[in-house]
């Protein structure tokens, strides 16, 4: 009887001790993205707000999903030195929402984690994304982020102005650079140093390049390591893109007008015949559709100089931070929020809020392939304004052509280091030449730092 009760106590407590073990094992536990039921009873998310029906119904489809966890959402925006500090601390939020292109510098510090056993846990189909937009979050192979929204250009053309100056489509073909300084000098309206309509606005600083690679040239290697600013064929690039700007008497005069602009409202540039034509992120166009339904426009790709359409891409993604305690459920997050099915129910829902609204639905446009499609295909209706509709069929074409500068070590600073050099060209204060050799140094050097 005293015997089989010690044997009874020594295995209840081996049992004890084996569930102590696991406890404390579990505890510790930091899984890099892993699946299965959510590890703690909060998600905590960082830097995704809550503007409209496209992030609130995808939000309340995410959050049915990891119950019953509950999700704590930080709405400011990506902040990387609130970001750093809290990975720093050992308190991270489970979930980031940052760029694309930050992604390769933070995986670089270590302050995310590869997200390999989430992607294989949740059965996550990379293939259902857009091949440039995985590799924006790719780093020497490993995948760090779930890209979410994507973001085209393409030009968007003034009927009026256009028609007025008796042009044709071919007008505004950027293959031929002589053929748009052409352009820009018949669209234009200066008197006196005044400017009443910009010609063809190159949008500089931030498309710079994209009209780098129309000359062929990608501002940084493919594997993120190597700076090509001070190519010879950037440098020509920025020359022609200014060549732009100086026709209206320089950027002084030129943001000085455009300033005037009620650029998101009823009376904008279009509306206003203030604009011949310009390159411009594909939502721009559901934002004519809801402000201004009865705006005539073309819309056209963006050709590089050899005739190929191209499309510098840009979106923002989901990353798990080193440290996070719920990845459990901060993987479901991603899976959900960037699923064809949420997608479409978001669309649907942004469908009703704009016929409320007495405006035309246009398409939400992603980094899932798949979403694009079905968006098209079972929620877009084409109606009103046949110009929309034009724009729609040429958007979905070009999604495929779309092209990124690549991950590196040093994305952001990288991107910081060839935006100052193209605003000193802007400010008269360097040539191209001059500001792009100097910004080519500093870059490398970033790059090379970076890579240590």
């Amino acid at each position: 009887m005293v015997s089989g009760w010690k044997r009874f106590a020594a295995a209840a407590l081996l049992v004890l001790a084996v569930m102590l073990a696991v406890a404390v094992s579990t505890a510790g536990a930091r899984p890099e993205g892993g699946s299965g039921a959510a590890a703690t009873a909060t998600l905590r998310i960082m830097g995704f707000g809550l503007p409209d029906e496209i992030a609130r119904v995808r939000a309340d489809t995410a959050k049915a999903a990891v119950a019953p966890s509950t999700v704590e959402i930080d709405t400011a925006g990506f902040d990387e030195q609130k970001f750093l500090a809290a990975v720093a601390s050992g308190n991270p939020p489970d979930l980031v929402y940052m760029p694309r292109n930050f992604i390769g510098q933070y995986a670089k510090r270590r302050a995310l984690v590869p997200l390999t056993t989430c992607i294989r846990g949740q059965r996550i189909a990379m293939s259902q994304f857009r091949q440039f937009a995985t590799r924006e979050v790719t780093l020497n192979g490993v995948v760090y982020g779930i890209p979410e929204f994507n973001q085209s250009r393409t030009v968007i053309i003034n009927r009026k102005a256009r028609i007025a100056a008796k042009l044709s489509l071919n007008a505004f073909n950027t293959t031929n650079w002589n053929t748009i300084r052409a352009t820009n000098q018949k669209l234009m309206r200066r008197s006196g140093g005044k400017i009443s309509r910009i010609g063809f606005d190159p949008k500089l600083p931030e498309f710079f390049p994209l009209w780098a690679k129309a000359n062929g040239v990608d501002l940084l290697s493919a594997n993120g390591r190597t700076s090509n600013l001070d190519s010879p064929k950037a440098i020509a690039a920025l020359t022609f893109a200014m060549s732009l700007i100086n026709a209206h008497g320089g950027w002084g005069p030129f943001k000085s007008f455009r300033d005037t602009w009620d650029f998101f409202g009823a009376k904008n540039q279009l509306m206003e015949n203030q604009i011949g034509a310009w390159p411009m992120e594909e939502f721009y166009f559901g934002t004519l559709a809801r402000v201004s339904p009865a705006v005539r426009i073309d819309a056209v790709p963006f050709r590089a100089r050899s005739g190929k359409t191209i499309n510098y891409s840009t979106g923002n993604s989901w990353a798990i931070p080193r440290g996070a305690d719920n990845t459990a459920a901060a993987c479901e997050w991603m899976k959900v929020m960037t699923a064809t099915n949420t997608w479409v129910r978001a669309a649907e829902a942004r469908k009703a809020a704009r016929k409320a609204q007495g405006a035309p639905f246009l398409p939400v446009w992603t980094a899932n392939k798949n979403a694009d499609r079905a968006i098209v295909q079972r929620v877009y209706e084409p109606q009103g304004n046949r110009d929309f509709n034009r724009a729609v069929a040429m958007l979905l074409r070009v999604q495929g052509s779309g092209f990124i500068i690549p991950a590196s070590a040093a994305g952001q600073e990288f991107e910081s280091i060839w935006r100052g050099a193209v605003e000193r060209v802007m400010n008269r204060q360097q040539t191209p030449a001059q500001a792009l050799r100097q910004a080519d140094r500093a870059a490398q050097a970033a790059l090379n730092r970076a890579n240590r």
